[in-house]
């Protein structure tokens, strides 16, 4: 975002009608439908057919901890049909959309941080959607996140 008085802006930096207001950036909304399409399509491929709502946003988290964001994406996946809620449970209405681990889980050599619990990683584990890639994840978090028992 660009802020009034940075020198991002000359034309906001001299009116002085527009001193303090910044300007909206489309980045953050793209970056927003971004992170809520990723969720809904994280929530389409859970592997279980019921979770509680904590264990849906412990999932969700692992993309936003903002509340207003992960309520919209709890909206969206259940406009969609991915999703049913009531009482505290979100039951997850399946279409064959797992994680395949063979053709969607690409490993990394490297310095990670897992999204999930914030351990260090030589190896990050990513999940490779179509709305974009989610990760890096210990081997045991992304079974977690995806709700994969072995």
């Amino acid at each position: 975002m660009t802020d009034a008085g940075t020198g991002d802006d000359p034309e906001i930096e001299n009116d002085p009608k527009a001193a303090g207001n910044a300007r909206p950036d489309t980045t953050d909304s793209h970056r927003r439908t971004t992170k809520r399409e990723l969720s809904v399509e994280l929530i389409e491929h859970l592997e279980t057919d019921e979770l509680s709502l904590p264990a849906v946003i412990d999932r969700l988290e692992t993309i936003t901890t903002s509340p207003s964001l992960t309520r919209e994406i709890l909206d969206t996946a259940e406009r969609r049909g991915l999703i049913e809620r009531e009482n505290g449970q979100i039951r997850v209405r399946h279409g064959g959309s797992f994680v395949r681990f063979e053709q969607q889980v690409v490993a990394r050599d490297g310095e990670f941080t897992c999204r999930r619990c914030g351990a260090g990683l030589s190896t990050g584990h990513f999940i490779s959607f179509e709305t974009g890639e989610l990760g890096p994840f210990g081997s045991d978090c992304i079974r977690k996140v995806v709700d994969r028992d072995e």
